[in-house]
C-alpha cells in the first residue's frame, strides 16, 4: 500500500507540471493567438503529453520488461488518444452549455474552469489506465 501512495503522490506532482504546461499553452492560444478554447486545448493536450511522457514512465511507473520501448510509447500514445477524447468532449460540452445559457463563454474565460474538470477526469483516467497497461510495479 505505501508504494501505491509513493506512486499517487509522484504521478500527481508530475500531473501538476503537465497542468501547467497544458493551461499555460492553452490559455497563450486563446488569449494571445485568438484560438478557439476547444482547438487550443487539444493542442495544448498534445504539448504536454510530451512531457508527461517522459517524466511519468521515468519517475512514476516502472516499466514493463516484457514490453520494448516503442510497445510501450504505442501503448502511452494510445492511453493518450483517449485521455485527448475525455478532453475535448468537456471541452466541447462546457463550451455549448455556456453559449447555450448565453454566456460569453471566452470572454467571461470560463473555459479556464472547464479545463480544470477536463483535466481532473483525464489525470484519473491516465493514473488507471497507466498504472494498468504500463506499471510493472506492484
Amino acid at each position: 500500500m505505501g508504494r501505491l501512495i509513493e506512486q499517487i503522490l509522484k504521478f500527481g506532482v508530475v500531473g501538476v507540471l503537465a497542468f501547467i504546461v497544458d493551461f499555460g499553452v492553452m490559455t497563450a492560444l486563446v488569449e494571445y493567438a485568438h484560438m478557439s478554447p476547444i482547438i487550443a486545448a487539444g493542442i495544448s493536450f498534445v504539448v504536454s503529453v510530451t512531457f508527461n511522457y517522459l517524466a511519468s514512465m521515468r519517475f512514476v511507473f516502472v516499466p514493463r520488461e516484457d514490453l520494448s520501448r516503442s510497445s510501450q510509447l504505442a501503448i502511452f500514445l494510445a492511453l493518450s488518444v483517449v485521455g485527448l477524447i475525455i478532453n475535448e468532449v468537456i471541452m466541447w460540452g462546457g463550451e455549448h452549455a455556456f453559449l447555450a445559457a448565453g454566456v460569453d463563454y471566452e470572454g467571461s474565460r470560463l473555459y479556464m474552469l472547464v479545463k480544470v474538470i477536463a483535466t481532473v477526469a483525464v489525470a484519473v483516467w491516465n493514473f488507471a489506465s497507466r498504472k494498468r497497461w504500463l506499471d510493472a510495479g506492484a
